[in-house]
């Protein structure tokens, strides 16, 4: 049975595109119910409305502070019947209410807990992975917590970093990577496959 998902985004909806060609391939059990953007000029939305899917616009700098900005994001996202929200490229921080505990998403472009936090998004992960001479990066799927890249992980896979690297270069690999982890983890959730215990996610096997 699909579940119903919200998708936050703040750029061009790479991620966004991605999760709707894998549901229209019948890959992922999923159907976006809408599409949160915390910038209006943000492409992912027109990407939504070509797929006529609802979209909104909370942007945190409209609102006094950053509690009246959340209760905005979340009374929006009520509105629809969501099990499940999906960061897609979102630069805000947001508030984890009691019921979405477990029940939202993100990709990071680095291994957690490697190369996160505050500041640590898009092309500032590959030039800090690239300055600093490691070998190995990838890409982590995690529940959201009240803390940037942090909280349960539920997948990660490993890239190489090799010497030639520019940021581009090895974003265009994170990224490949990443457009496979992600819905697949999505997917697990769907199928009621993820279990939670301490800080650590169990993958159930198919039954």
């Amino acid at each position: 049975m699909a579940i119903n998902i919200a998708v936050l985004l703040s750029g061009s909806g790479t991620t966004l595109q991605n999760l709707i060609d894998r549901i229209k391939d019948g890959e992922l059990d999923a159907e976006i119910q809408v599409v949160i953007s915390s910038k209006s000029n943000a492409y992912g939305l027109q990407r939504a409305q070509q797929n006529n899917i609802p979209t909104a616009i909370i942007r945190p700098k409209d609102y006094d502070n950053f509690h009246s900005f959340n209760k905005a994001l979340w009374n929006t996202i009520r509105q629809y019947p969501i099990d499940l929200v999906v960061l897609a490229g979102y630069l805000s921080l947001i508030e984890v209410p009691p019921d979405f505990e477990h029940r939202i998403m993100n990709v990071h472009p680095a291994l957690i807990p490697s190369f996160c936090g505050q500041g640590m998004y898009g092309h500032h992960v590959h030039e800090a992975v690239i300055k600093s001479g490691v070998k190995i990066t990838g890409c982590t799927v995690h529940f959201v917590d009240e803390h940037y890249d942090h909280g349960p992980i539920i997948l990660q896979e490993a890239v190489p970093v090799f010497d030639e690297d520019t940021p581009d270069t090895l974003a265009e690999r994170v990224q490949a990577k990443e457009r496979e982890l992600y819905p697949k983890a999505i997917q697990l959730f769907a199928e009621n496959r993820l279990r939670i215990e301490g800080n650590k996610v169990r993958i159930l096997p198919v039954h």
